[in-house]
Protein backbone atom coordinates (compact mmCIF):
# COMPACT_ATOMS: atom_id res chain seq x y z
CA UNK A 1 0.00 0.00 0.00
CA UNK A 2 2.56 2.40 0.88
CA UNK A 3 4.94 1.77 -2.57
CA UNK A 4 1.52 2.31 -4.26
CA UNK A 5 0.97 5.76 -2.49
CA UNK A 6 4.39 6.60 -3.77
CA UNK A 7 3.56 5.55 -7.03
CA UNK A 8 0.61 7.91 -7.17
CA UNK A 9 2.18 10.89 -5.54
CA UNK A 10 3.44 12.32 -9.02
CA UNK A 11 -0.24 11.74 -10.22
CA UNK A 12 -1.75 13.36 -7.45
CA UNK A 13 0.94 16.31 -7.60
CA UNK A 14 0.16 16.73 -11.62
CA UNK A 15 -3.63 16.30 -10.48
CA UNK A 16 -2.98 19.71 -8.27
CA UNK A 17 -1.35 21.57 -10.82
CA UNK A 18 -3.98 21.57 -13.01
CA UNK A 19 -7.15 22.18 -11.16
CA UNK A 20 -5.14 25.37 -9.63
CA UNK A 21 -2.99 26.43 -12.84
CA UNK A 22 -4.36 30.15 -13.36
CA UNK A 23 -2.74 30.62 -9.72
CA UNK A 24 0.29 28.60 -10.22
CA UNK A 25 1.18 30.37 -13.52
CA UNK A 26 0.87 33.66 -11.53
CA UNK A 27 3.25 32.59 -9.32
CA UNK A 28 5.71 31.10 -11.83
CA UNK A 29 6.28 34.63 -13.61
CA UNK A 30 6.77 36.28 -10.24
CA UNK A 31 9.26 33.58 -9.07
CA UNK A 32 11.39 34.65 -11.89
CA UNK A 33 11.18 38.17 -11.29
CA UNK A 34 11.78 38.11 -7.29
CA UNK A 35 14.74 35.47 -7.94
CA UNK A 36 16.69 36.13 -10.69
CA UNK A 37 19.41 33.82 -10.17
CA UNK A 38 16.74 30.93 -11.03
CA UNK A 39 15.95 32.90 -14.09
CA UNK A 40 18.83 32.92 -15.35
CA UNK A 41 19.83 29.07 -14.81
CA UNK A 42 16.15 28.22 -16.13
CA UNK A 43 17.05 30.74 -19.41
CA UNK A 44 18.65 27.75 -21.62
CA UNK A 45 14.89 26.01 -20.86
CA UNK A 46 13.18 28.62 -22.44
CA UNK A 47 12.81 27.46 -26.40
CA UNK A 48 12.93 23.21 -25.45
CA UNK A 49 9.89 23.97 -23.14
CA UNK A 50 7.95 26.09 -25.24
CA UNK A 51 8.64 23.13 -28.20
CA UNK A 52 7.63 20.65 -25.33
CA UNK A 53 4.42 22.55 -24.60
CA UNK A 54 3.42 22.54 -28.03
CA UNK A 55 3.42 19.15 -28.26
CA UNK A 56 1.84 17.74 -25.58
CA UNK A 57 -1.00 20.62 -26.50
CA UNK A 58 -1.23 18.84 -29.24
CA UNK A 59 -1.26 15.25 -27.83
CA UNK A 60 -4.44 16.68 -26.05
CA UNK A 61 -6.32 17.64 -28.94
CA UNK A 62 -8.77 15.98 -31.07
CA UNK A 63 -7.08 16.30 -34.40
CA UNK A 64 -10.31 16.03 -36.14
CA UNK A 65 -11.41 19.17 -34.74
CA UNK A 66 -8.78 21.56 -35.88
CA UNK A 67 -9.13 19.67 -39.82
CA UNK A 68 -13.22 21.00 -39.36
CA UNK A 69 -11.20 24.62 -38.93
CA UNK A 70 -9.43 24.07 -41.89
CA UNK A 71 -12.44 22.85 -44.02
CA UNK A 72 -14.28 25.95 -43.04
CA UNK A 73 -11.29 28.67 -43.19
CA UNK A 74 -13.59 31.67 -42.49
CA UNK A 75 -13.02 31.92 -39.13
CA UNK A 76 -9.45 31.43 -39.13
CA UNK A 77 -9.01 33.80 -42.31
CA UNK A 78 -10.81 36.72 -40.19
CA UNK A 79 -9.00 36.13 -37.08
CA UNK A 80 -6.02 36.21 -39.31
CA UNK A 81 -6.52 39.66 -40.51
CA UNK A 82 -7.54 40.97 -37.26
CA UNK A 83 -3.97 39.68 -35.39
CA UNK A 84 -2.00 40.88 -38.27
CA UNK A 85 -3.01 43.76 -39.54
CA UNK A 86 -5.75 45.58 -37.67
CA UNK A 87 -4.44 44.80 -34.13
CA UNK A 88 -1.07 47.01 -34.84
CA UNK A 89 -3.10 49.46 -36.45
CA UNK A 90 -5.16 49.90 -33.25
CA UNK A 91 -2.01 49.60 -30.96
CA UNK A 92 0.09 51.67 -33.28
CA UNK A 93 -2.66 54.43 -32.57
CA UNK A 94 -2.95 54.26 -28.91
CA UNK A 95 0.15 54.41 -28.32
CA UNK A 96 0.60 57.67 -30.65
CA UNK A 97 -2.53 59.40 -29.26
CA UNK A 98 -0.80 58.76 -25.65
CA UNK A 99 2.83 60.04 -26.36
CA UNK A 100 4.76 56.80 -25.02
CA UNK A 101 8.23 56.54 -25.16
CA UNK A 102 9.18 55.40 -28.18
CA UNK A 103 11.22 51.82 -27.01
CA UNK A 104 7.45 51.14 -25.54
CA UNK A 105 5.46 51.90 -28.35
CA UNK A 106 7.96 50.18 -30.55
CA UNK A 107 7.45 47.21 -28.39
CA UNK A 108 3.42 47.67 -28.23
CA UNK A 109 3.01 47.82 -31.62
CA UNK A 110 5.79 44.72 -32.96
CA UNK A 111 3.64 42.75 -29.87
CA UNK A 112 0.14 43.64 -31.42
CA UNK A 113 1.88 42.77 -35.00
CA UNK A 114 3.05 39.54 -34.29
CA UNK A 115 1.07 36.05 -34.03
CA UNK A 116 -0.52 34.53 -31.34
CA UNK A 117 1.64 33.04 -28.71
CA UNK A 118 2.88 29.03 -30.03
CA UNK A 119 1.34 28.06 -26.02
CA UNK A 120 -2.30 29.46 -27.12
CA UNK A 121 -3.56 25.46 -27.77
CA UNK A 122 -2.29 25.15 -24.32
CA UNK A 123 -3.29 28.25 -22.28
CA UNK A 124 -6.87 27.42 -23.91
CA UNK A 125 -7.21 23.89 -22.64
CA UNK A 126 -6.46 25.07 -19.03
CA UNK A 127 -9.17 27.91 -19.68
CA UNK A 128 -11.91 25.31 -20.50
CA UNK A 129 -11.88 27.55 -24.74
CA UNK A 130 -11.70 26.29 -28.23
CA UNK A 131 -7.95 24.41 -28.39
CA UNK A 132 -8.65 23.30 -31.46
CA UNK A 133 -9.15 26.60 -33.13
CA UNK A 134 -5.94 27.72 -31.72
CA UNK A 135 -3.80 25.42 -32.92
CA UNK A 136 -5.50 25.63 -36.55
CA UNK A 137 -4.84 29.84 -36.39
CA UNK A 138 -1.18 29.21 -34.47
CA UNK A 139 -0.23 27.62 -37.44
CA UNK A 140 -2.01 29.43 -40.17
CA UNK A 141 -0.60 33.17 -38.56
CA UNK A 142 3.01 31.63 -38.58
CA UNK A 143 3.04 30.64 -41.89
CA UNK A 144 2.23 34.44 -42.61
CA UNK A 145 4.28 36.05 -40.23
CA UNK A 146 7.74 35.98 -42.03
CA UNK A 147 5.45 38.28 -44.75
CA UNK A 148 3.16 40.27 -43.00
CA UNK A 149 5.60 41.28 -40.21
CA UNK A 150 8.20 43.38 -42.37
CA UNK A 151 5.68 45.08 -43.98
CA UNK A 152 4.05 46.46 -40.93
CA UNK A 153 7.23 47.10 -39.35
CA UNK A 154 8.13 48.90 -41.93
CA UNK A 155 5.06 50.66 -42.26
CA UNK A 156 3.85 51.65 -39.01
CA UNK A 157 7.16 52.49 -37.19
CA UNK A 158 10.13 52.72 -40.35
CA UNK A 159 11.61 49.56 -38.92
CA UNK A 160 13.30 47.48 -41.33
CA UNK A 161 13.49 43.84 -40.03
CA UNK A 162 16.41 41.87 -41.29
CA UNK A 163 14.49 38.76 -41.57
CA UNK A 164 15.64 35.28 -43.68
CA UNK A 165 12.85 33.90 -44.53
CA UNK A 166 14.30 30.22 -44.91
CA UNK A 167 15.95 30.67 -41.56
CA UNK A 168 12.19 32.10 -40.09
CA UNK A 169 10.74 29.39 -41.82
CA UNK A 170 12.95 26.99 -40.83
CA UNK A 171 12.63 27.76 -36.88
CA UNK A 172 8.46 27.85 -37.31
CA UNK A 173 8.83 24.41 -39.12
CA UNK A 174 10.92 22.55 -36.48
CA UNK A 175 9.09 24.25 -33.95
CA UNK A 176 5.32 23.16 -35.33
CA UNK A 177 6.35 20.79 -37.87
CA UNK A 178 8.51 19.00 -35.16
CA UNK A 179 6.15 19.40 -32.11
CA UNK A 180 3.13 17.36 -34.45
CA UNK A 181 5.19 14.84 -35.67
CA UNK A 182 5.82 13.63 -31.75
CA UNK A 183 2.65 14.32 -30.79
CA UNK A 184 1.30 11.92 -33.85
CA UNK A 185 3.75 9.29 -32.57
CA UNK A 186 2.46 9.71 -29.26
CA UNK A 187 -0.48 9.62 -29.67
CA UNK A 188 -0.25 6.54 -32.39
CA UNK A 189 1.91 4.52 -30.55
CA UNK A 190 1.83 5.48 -26.79
CA UNK A 191 -1.37 6.87 -25.28
CA UNK A 192 -4.59 5.75 -27.99
CA UNK A 193 -7.60 7.28 -26.78
CA UNK A 194 -8.85 5.21 -23.86
CA UNK A 195 -5.19 6.02 -22.12
CA UNK A 196 -5.32 9.35 -23.33
CA UNK A 197 -8.72 9.99 -21.71
CA UNK A 198 -7.56 8.48 -18.12
CA UNK A 199 -4.23 10.62 -18.48
CA UNK A 200 -5.81 14.05 -19.30
CA UNK A 201 -5.87 15.07 -16.03
CA UNK A 202 -1.95 14.88 -15.50
CA UNK A 203 -1.02 16.08 -18.90
CA UNK A 204 -2.52 19.13 -17.80
CA UNK A 205 -0.20 19.20 -15.07
CA UNK A 206 2.61 18.88 -16.90
CA UNK A 207 1.32 21.93 -19.15
CA UNK A 208 1.31 23.85 -16.06
CA UNK A 209 4.97 23.00 -15.23
CA UNK A 210 5.80 24.00 -18.79
CA UNK A 211 4.68 27.17 -18.63
CA UNK A 212 5.85 28.25 -15.47
CA UNK A 213 9.65 27.50 -16.72
CA UNK A 214 8.57 29.38 -19.56
CA UNK A 215 7.33 32.04 -16.92
CA UNK A 216 11.00 32.45 -14.83
CA UNK A 217 13.58 31.66 -17.75
CA UNK A 218 11.97 34.62 -19.50
CA UNK A 219 12.42 37.25 -16.35
CA UNK A 220 16.21 36.96 -17.06
CA UNK A 221 18.10 40.50 -16.80
CA UNK A 222 14.77 42.01 -15.79
CA UNK A 223 15.14 42.57 -12.16
CA UNK A 224 18.64 44.28 -12.82
CA UNK A 225 17.10 46.39 -15.02
CA UNK A 226 14.08 47.50 -12.75
CA UNK A 227 17.10 48.95 -10.20
CA UNK A 228 18.53 50.80 -12.97
CA UNK A 229 15.44 52.60 -14.64
CA UNK A 230 12.47 51.91 -12.06
CA UNK A 231 10.26 54.21 -13.62
CA UNK A 232 10.41 52.64 -16.85
CA UNK A 233 9.43 49.35 -16.02
CA UNK A 234 6.54 50.75 -13.71
CA UNK A 235 4.95 52.67 -16.91
CA UNK A 236 5.70 49.58 -18.81
CA UNK A 237 4.04 47.09 -16.41
CA UNK A 238 0.89 49.08 -16.35
CA UNK A 239 0.93 49.44 -20.44
CA UNK A 240 1.62 45.81 -20.97
CA UNK A 241 -1.58 45.03 -18.64
CA UNK A 242 -3.71 47.56 -20.32
CA UNK A 243 -2.81 46.53 -23.82
CA UNK A 244 -3.63 42.80 -23.54
CA UNK A 245 -6.48 43.36 -21.71
CA UNK A 246 -7.78 46.46 -24.67
CA UNK A 247 -7.15 43.88 -27.42
CA UNK A 248 -8.43 40.79 -25.23
CA UNK A 249 -11.87 42.64 -24.77
CA UNK A 250 -11.71 44.11 -28.85
CA UNK A 251 -10.93 40.42 -29.82
CA UNK A 252 -14.03 38.99 -27.80
CA UNK A 253 -16.64 41.14 -28.80
CA UNK A 254 -15.16 40.98 -32.68
CA UNK A 255 -15.49 37.64 -32.46
CA UNK A 256 -18.64 37.19 -30.06
CA UNK A 257 -21.11 36.38 -33.26
CA UNK A 258 -19.39 33.09 -33.61
CA UNK A 259 -20.13 31.99 -30.06
CA UNK A 260 -19.09 33.02 -27.03
CA UNK A 261 -16.45 29.82 -26.26
CA UNK A 262 -14.63 31.08 -29.74
CA UNK A 263 -14.98 34.79 -29.33
CA UNK A 264 -13.16 34.22 -26.01
CA UNK A 265 -10.66 31.79 -27.45
CA UNK A 266 -9.98 35.04 -30.20
CA UNK A 267 -9.73 37.58 -27.44
CA UNK A 268 -7.23 35.42 -25.59
CA UNK A 269 -4.91 35.07 -28.23
CA UNK A 270 -5.86 38.57 -29.26
CA UNK A 271 -4.30 39.74 -26.32
CA UNK A 272 -1.36 37.28 -25.68
CA UNK A 273 0.98 37.36 -29.26
CA UNK A 274 4.46 35.60 -29.88
CA UNK A 275 7.15 38.09 -28.96
CA UNK A 276 9.87 35.39 -28.66
CA UNK A 277 9.95 35.01 -32.61
CA UNK A 278 10.54 38.80 -33.14
CA UNK A 279 12.97 38.99 -30.06
CA UNK A 280 15.08 35.95 -32.36
CA UNK A 281 14.29 38.24 -35.37
CA UNK A 282 16.24 41.03 -33.83
CA UNK A 283 18.96 39.62 -32.66
CA UNK A 284 21.38 42.14 -31.26
CA UNK A 285 19.56 45.09 -32.88
CA UNK A 286 17.13 45.12 -30.42
CA UNK A 287 16.22 47.79 -28.11
CA UNK A 288 16.51 47.46 -24.77
CA UNK A 289 13.49 49.07 -23.94
CA UNK A 290 11.93 46.81 -26.38
CA UNK A 291 13.76 43.41 -24.88
CA UNK A 292 12.57 44.66 -21.25
CA UNK A 293 8.97 44.74 -22.72
CA UNK A 294 8.70 41.68 -24.42
CA UNK A 295 9.60 40.29 -20.98
CA UNK A 296 7.42 42.06 -18.85
CA UNK A 297 4.39 41.36 -21.21
CA UNK A 298 5.01 38.00 -19.83
CA UNK A 299 3.07 39.35 -16.54
CA UNK A 300 -0.57 39.87 -17.63
CA UNK A 301 0.16 36.67 -19.93
CA UNK A 302 0.70 34.51 -16.80
CA UNK A 303 -1.55 36.91 -14.51
CA UNK A 304 -4.92 38.06 -16.14
CA UNK A 305 -5.72 33.94 -16.69
CA UNK A 306 -6.73 33.98 -12.83
CA UNK A 307 -9.17 36.95 -13.62
CA UNK A 308 -10.15 35.74 -16.57
CA UNK A 309 -10.91 32.30 -15.86
CA UNK A 310 -13.86 32.73 -13.89
CA UNK A 311 -15.15 35.12 -16.34
CA UNK A 312 -14.81 32.39 -18.56
CA UNK A 313 -16.92 29.67 -16.53
CA UNK A 314 -19.62 32.44 -15.61
CA UNK A 315 -20.40 32.89 -19.19
CA UNK A 316 -19.47 29.48 -21.01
Amino acid sequence: IERDEQMNLPSIFLGFLARHATKFLAIGVLTGLFLPPLAEFMRPALVPAIFVNLMLALVRLDFGDVAGFLRRPVLLLLFTGFALFVSPVLMAGMAWTIGLPAGLATGLILMAASAPITTAATFALILGLDAAFAIAVTILTHLLLPFTLPAMALWLLDLELQISLVEFMGRLAFMIGGSFTLAVVVKRWLLPPARLRHHARHIDGLLVVGLMVVAIAIMDEVTDFFFDRPGFVVLTIAAAFIANAVLQVIGAVAFLPAGRKLAFTAGHMAGNCNMALILAVLANRAEMEVIIFFALAQLPMYMLPVIATRIYRRFL
